[in-house]
């Protein structure tokens, strides 16, 4: 029995790369984007063609070149945004235009310096004149979740009226809880769709107070069924929901979260090193899912449990999301059965007398040095069996050592 279906609305190319050092020429933007159809994200936002000429002919691009996946353009609510969208969009074989506008009152004072009926009105005048040039518009309001509730419903109302069948709702400054952002979303859908089901409710969660992929689980739970995020969650200020979070999150805890999405989870691992590689901007070691020490254990206790069962410290496996293998990683906090499995891979089978021995050694240096590679074992040992020159001529030492001494 198959669940329901998340479409994942990848817009590193657009909120991503509005992330500070992380800016992409056409020609990167191009072979992300192949590589994010490739992964299987349903939706690829590839610009907003109306900031600079750059964005316009990315989305172009990306429109000619991703065949398989809906490409979308961001604009305004705005004549001259609409129309740059739709023709940065021409050719396209999935077509979908993207307008936004706020709905917050303090955005509505201090940025747009509109009324509320202005933007209602510029909401109807833009999915109107959008839906003439493709039959797939979403809306989205800004700043959703420091909206009053009931201007927020007339606005999405609105929008659908117009003919816009995907409503997106955003927590633009990561401002939500999980439980105010599952009943926001659950009041838009009770309120402005109903039983309709050509309607799509989506979020597109920032992650200010951490909070951006259990806000998009929640509103899952809730009704929503497109989330918003990017590779890595690189993103405006903290950054967005994290791609590869969510679409693990959703695979792992299936009996919580009965859905589905297109991703192939073994490509997350290379489209999220691949991205790196194109920005010159790493994850951080510990980052879930494809961070450096995702799938590493240093603890002798976990080191203990891993080499007898990996089930008992990994909730899902490396191969799942295209990392090849987890790693044991020896530190100061490594135990002996950790250690004594790397000395038998690297050939070197220990008694229990000399794993004793060489413990001591490696605990000691694990103090002085952060990373103990497989040279520095090997050293450890050669120590301590070739106790003199005159011991190992007289063949006292281990043949293994002799060997590696010479």
């Amino acid at each position: 029995m198959t669940g329901e279906r998340v479409r994942i609305f990848d817009t590193t190319l657009r909120d991503g790369e509005q992330s500070p050092g992380c800016s992409m020429d056409l020609k990167e933007k191009v072979r992300l984007a192949r590589k994010l159809q490739t992964l299987g994200v349903d939706v690829i936002e590839a610009g907003f063609p109306i900031a600079s000429d750059g964005d316009f002919a990315a989305v172009k691009a990306v429109a000619a070149e991703c065949r398989k996946v809906t490409v979308a353009a961001l604009c305004r609510t705005l004549e001259m945004d609409v129309r740059r969208a739709a023709e940065a969009l021409h050719g396209a074989a999935r077509p979908r235009i993207h307008t936004v506008v706020a709905t917050s009152d303090i955005h509505l004072e201090y940025k747009l310096k509109k009324t509320r009926a202005e933007v209602i009105e510029m909401t109807r005048q833009a999915v109107r004149l959008a839906r003439n040039f493709t039959d797939e518009v979403e809306f989205s309001a800004e700043d959703a979740t420091r909206s009053d509730v009931d201007y927020l419903c007339e606005v999405f109302a609105t929008a659908v009226a117009e003919g816009a069948t995907i409503l997106n709702v955003p927590d633009t400054v990561g401002y939500a809880l999980p439980a105010e952002f599952s009943q926001l979303v659950g009041t838009v859908r009770e309120r402005v769709v109903g039983d309709r089901e050509d309607i799509t409710i989506s979020v597109h969660c920032h992650n200010d107070l951490g909070l951006a992929v259990a806000n998009s689980l929640a509103a899952i739970n809730a009704g929503a069924r497109q989330i918003e995020c990017t590779v890595n969650g690189i993103g405006e200020r903290a950054g967005n929901a994290s791609l590869e979070e969510i679409a693990m999150a959703m695979r792992v805890r299936a009996d919580q979260l009965p859905f589905e999405t297109g991703i192939d989870t073994t490509q997350l691992y290379s489209t999220s090193q691949l991205l790196s590689r194109i920005i010159g901007f790493g994850v951080q070691p510990n980052k879930a899912i494809v961070g450096r020490n995702a799938f590493a254990h240093e603890a002798g206790i976990h080191q203990h449990g891993m080499i007898s069962n990996p089930l008992c410290y990994e909730i899902m496996t490396p191969e799942s999301v295209g990392v090849p293998n987890n790693e044991l990683v020896l530190g100061k906090h490594s135990g002996r059965h950790a250690l004594a499995l790397r000395y038998q891979e690297l050939g070197y089978p220990l008694t229990s007398g000399e794993l004793d021995s060489a413990y001591r050694r490696f605990t000691d240096l694990a103090d002085r040095k952060k990373r103990i590679y497989d040279q520095d074992l090997i050293s450890l040992i050669v120590v301590d069996a070739v106790v003199s020159p005159e011991a190992a001529m007289a063949g006292e030492a281990k043949p293994w050592a002799r060997t590696v001494a010479a």
